[in-house]
């Protein structure tokens, strides 16, 4: 993006200093359709959101992002569907500048954290320029209420690069009652602006589409194309706006099944106006909060009330309970066509952190939500009974290698949810049934296909923690309902007594005591056994090397005591290779070696390129969350509550929490260790980790910890 600015900045400095505008070309021309589709490949906007928002109302299916001081995707009509890439402000003189406010220096703000209304501030070239964003209760759109100032007139557009359907390559432009219309025939945008539009061109992007021929023509649009597509469209209308005479204009931005559905749901916008619009989306927000107990004292009550607000808005609205991991496409899920033929990955719904999402709003007392979580995982269980790697907010699996951890997580949440009905517990017993079903070299063994990471098979201590604990829930919550669970129960105990032999090394080069590896391929974990780790790692690794933390999944819940000796020299291990300390505190790596992060000199995540030779994964807030869990079972709260505050410590501008933190291996000087990276931004899982943290603390016990599962191991 920058690029482009420098070389119009280039060009327009070989004209001279006192060079003045030339008039509009003779040949300009008017009308017609644009040539040269389909345009670039469509790519979308980094995941480092620092905006999330949508009106708490079912009527109103979209949501938006903000991201590098622009409005980055939009999601219509559901939460695994992107509508849109981005849509900003382009200023220019018509002939010494001409800037995007991704461009110049911006900032963007939440006034009020129960509201996930925002504000963007950005400053240009003699302009300033103010933007606040809602979407309307009422209808599918999205308000920009925009502010223009300038020392002297200026032009201002409006560039809207659509993407339907989550593609954008197959999209048609054209205008229709005063709006920038697309539609790709199964779902429709328009971008309607309340003082109109004095000029306006569509084209294909990186050929002719506006911004492209403004930052060419200093500042002039040279062609007025009035249709484009099929393709990849991008659309530009100039307001009436110069910053002096005319200062303030609202711009919809709506969405609709057809065409003129779009239009009308951006009409109906425009004729409330912001100031109802916003007080209507305001008032949602603070009705559902005023439904849920207060913060703990022990919580940042801002961020506290960011991190509810912001898991309420991940789920989707036609499909309630299903809510999503981020709305974002990390690193080159969002540009690699080779990685990613369908442009996915976060805005999906994982078992697993639909899970960590539920129990996080049930701690916050949000008790409907945690149920219509379950719900959604009943529904959409598979046939032979267990859960996909991820779905679509739909239902309709999208990766779908077999996760055991994912499969136990129901039991785990019906059990938190006193859920012993004769349907659900039907549905639950499928899981169990095909967790004892699941074999490997010819008997049952939890060895899965894979584990929490998602990038290697093995015996894992979290994925078997998991299972041990979710088949002694379902045990209980079958006996409750009238039924024999013991099938459940003494599998569970069969491999709580073998969890050490598959996992635990002896002869490992980190510590002659024993301790826990990340995983072990064969289930000998004294064996020199080797793989590769993948995400740019070269050559193979001894699997007594690989070291995480998630061996402390068998103490949160209830399988091992906080005391375990070799839980506690694996604690020493793990803190010795694979933590940092930063100005935000202690924070922890996923695992030994990780490479999903990352280059080293800043750029994307990306994988299987002969250009890139190396990633690095950075710090997980989240481990701070389960080490305070572990804590208070060890009776300490303090520490625990200084884990709380270490979350707090890496959220962004506007409260939003990461899924990485920047480490200090590699130096990469531009940031500070602590704060958030390019990664998934918001994440829910930590947004969850932060509230469930918050109450255990208040508490001074995990508010997820299974009892049934301490009592029967622990006594």
């Amino acid at each position: 993006m920058a690029t482009s600015r420098r070389k119009f900045l280039r060009a327009a400095a070989l004209v001279g200093a006192t060079a003045v505008a030339a008039p509009a070309p003779a040949n300009a021309q008017s009308g017609g359709a644009a040539p040269g589709g389909p345009g670039a490949d469509t790519t979308f906007t980094p995941a480092d959101k620092l905006g999330f928002g949508t009106a708490r109302s079912a009527a109103s299916p979209v949501w938006f992002t903000l991201e590098g001081g622009r409005l980055s995707e939009v999601y219509h009509p559901d939460l695994s569907t992107p509508a849109s890439r981005e849509t900003q402000w382009v200023v220019t003189d018509g002939q010494s500048f001409v800037e995007r406010v991704s461009d110049v220096a911006h900032r963007t703000e939440l006034p009020d954290p129960r509201v996930p209304g925002y504000t963007q501030t950005a400053t240009g070239t003699g302009w300033t320029l103010t933007t606040r964003y809602v979407t309307d209760p009422g209808h599918a759109t999205v308000l920009l209420d925009v502010e223009f100032h300038a020392t002297r007139p200026l032009r201002l557009f409006v560039l809207h690069d659509p993407a339907l359907g989550g593609e954008g390559t197959a999209d048609r432009a054209f205008p229709r009652g005063g709006a920038l219309v697309t539609t790709n025939s199964v779902t429709a945008s328009a971008v309607l602006a309340s003082g109109g539009f004095t000029e306006s061109t569509v084209g294909y992007a990186g050929v002719n589409d506006g911004w492209t021929e403004l930052s060419a023509n200093f500042g002039r649009l040279v062609h007025h194309y009035a249709t484009a597509g099929p393709g990849n469209v991008v659309q530009l209308g100039r307001l009436r706006l110069d910053g002096r005479s005319r200062t303030r204009d609202l711009v919809a931005l709506g969405f609709g099944a057809s065409p003129d559905e779009a239009v009308r749901a951006a009409q109906a916008s425009l004729s409330l106006g912001f100031p109802a619009v916003a007080t209507a989306y305001g008032a949602g927000w603070k009705r559902y909060l005023a439904s849920l107990p207060d913060a703990p004292e022990e919580a940042d009550r801002r961020l506290y009330t960011t991190s509810v607000v912001t898991l309420a808005a991940s789920e989707d609205k036609r499909n309630p309970g299903a809510f999503i991991a981020s709305p974002s496409m990390p690193w080159a899920f969002g540009f690699d066509r080779a990685l990613a033929p369908e442009y996915g990955s976060y805005h999906l719904v994982w078992p697993r952190d639909l899970y960590q999402i539920a129990t996080g709003l049930l701690a916050a007392g949000d008790r409907a939500a945690a149920g219509r979580a379950l719900d959604y995982l009943l529904r959409i269980q598979q046939p032979d009974g267990h859960w996909a790697q991820n779905t679509r907010v739909s239902g309709e699996p999208f990766w779908t290698s077999v996760q055991l951890d994912e499969t136990a997580a129901p039991m785990l949440l019906a059990w938190l949810l006193d859920r012993h009905d004769g349907p659900t517990v039907d549905k639950l017993a499928r899981g169990g049934d095909f967790l004892l079903s699941f074999t490997k070299d010819g008997h049952t063994a939890p060895w899965t296909e894979q584990e929490r990471w998602e990038e290697q098979n093995g015996y894992s201590p979290s994925t078997i923690a998991s299972v041990i604990a979710g088949l002694v829930c379902l045990a209980d919550l079958v006996q409750r309902a009238g039924r024999d669970g013991t099938k459940y129960s003494a599998k569970a105990d069969e491999w709580a007594a073998a969890v050490d032999g598959w996992t635990v090394t002896h002869t490992g080069p980190y510590s002659p005591k024993p301790y826990y590896v990340r995983l072990t391929k064969d289930g000998n974990p004294d064996a020199g056994t080797t793989y590769n780790l993948g995400n740019n790692n070269t050559g193979e690794v001894d699997q007594r090397a690989v070291v995480d933390a998630g061996f402390l999944e068998l103490v949160r819940l209830g399988v091992k005591r906080a005391g375990d000796p070799v839980v506690e020299n694996s604690l020493a291990v793990v803190d010795a290779r694979i933590s940092t300390v930063t100005p935000s505190g202690r924070h922890w790596h996923r695992y030994s070696g990780d490479g999903y992060g990352e280059q080293a000199n800043g750029e994307p995540w990306n994988v299987n390129r002969p250009d890139v030779q190396r990633t690095y994964g950075r710090l997980w807030p989240i481990f701070a969350g389960e080490r305070g869990e572990y804590e208070l079972l060890q009776g300490k709260r303090s520490a625990a509550a200084g884990r709380l505050r270490d979350i707090a410590a890496c959220a962004g501008p506007t409260g939003l929490l990461p899924e990485q933190v920047w480490d200090t291996n590699p130096p990469y000087p531009r940031v500070r260790p602590g704060t958030p990276t390019a990664s998934a931004t918001p994440l829910a899982w930590t947004h969850a980790q932060y509230l469930r943290l918050a109450w255990s603390v208040h508490k001074g016990r995990p508010v997820e910890y299974p009892d049934v599962v301490a009592r029967r191991y622990l006594g």
